[in-house]
């Protein structure tokens, strides 16, 4: 008695998950169940009809059978790795609000290391060295003279167009609000900078001394390598 329930049991569930399979492939496929079932057990005179109703439906079910497993196999789509998709890393100016930082007007000049804007040559044993006693720098972080009144040495400054300038150095003509950007040719002074007035922002007040270990530092932050690119690439050509 125990056999035959637990056979009938076993012949409900069958029959339960098939109509439950054939009912999810019609929603599918648009194939009535029946029309299966008769194609493959037709009874007496039901072969030729059930087949001309597969035939009938043959075309639509591969169709959207197709159009579905497109649908859950293929990929989606990648974006181009192309520059103009990936997009370039923002500028500075771009990326922080540097309306949080105070501001100062200043008469920007650019300069060199060389003979025609320090009077020394390479042969000179302070060539490229700076008054904080830094080398002269063209980085994320480059050096640049101010008047040390006005911005003391280790300032952090973010000159828009130029980067950021640490006060490194001073100059006999460089007084009250003139800043001095190091570049390394007389062409690049010339036809990257020239002479502006603009508006540059206070990072951090100096407190009088900077070391190559604290420029190198800065220049060297982690998260500030993806801009660094912007500045040195040139030189490292």
């Amino acid at each position: 008695m125990n056999g035959i329930k637990k056979w009938t049991r076993r012949f409900i569930m069958t029959m339960l998950f098939s109509a439950a399979l054939l009912t999810t492939f019609q929603s599918f496929s648009g194939v009535k169940a029946m029309s299966i079932v008769s194609f493959m057990f037709p009874g007496k005179g039901q072969h030729e009809e059930a087949e001309k109703i597969f035939h009938d439906h043959e075309r639509k079910p591969i169709g959207l059978a197709l159009k579905f497993i497109n649908r859950i196999a293929q990929p989606k789509l990648q974006i181009s790795s192309s520059e103009a998709v990936a997009g370039t890393p923002p500028k500075l100016e771009e990326a922080f609000d540097w309306s949080k930082y105070p501001k100062k007007t200043v008469v920007a000049t650019g300069y060199t290391a060389g003979y025609e804007s320090t009077g020394k040559n390479p042969d000179h044993p302070g060539y490229g060295i700076t008054y904080s006693g830094v080398k002269v720098k063209r980085d994320l972080f480059s050096t640049v003279a101010a008047d040390l009144n006005v911005f003391p040495i280790g300032t952090i400054l973010f000159v828009p167009g130029y980067g950021y300038g640490v006060v490194a150095d001073k100059g006999g003509a460089i007084k009250g609000n003139r800043v001095d950007l190091y570049y390394e040719t007389v062409d690049d002074v010339y036809n990257q900078w020239g002479k502006q007035t603009l508006d540059v922002y206070i990072v951090k007040l100096g407190d009088g001394t900077l070391t190559e270990q604290e420029l190198s530092k800065l220049n060297e932050n982690k998260s500030m390598q993806v801009f660094r690119q912007q500045y040195i690439k040139t030189e490292r050509k």
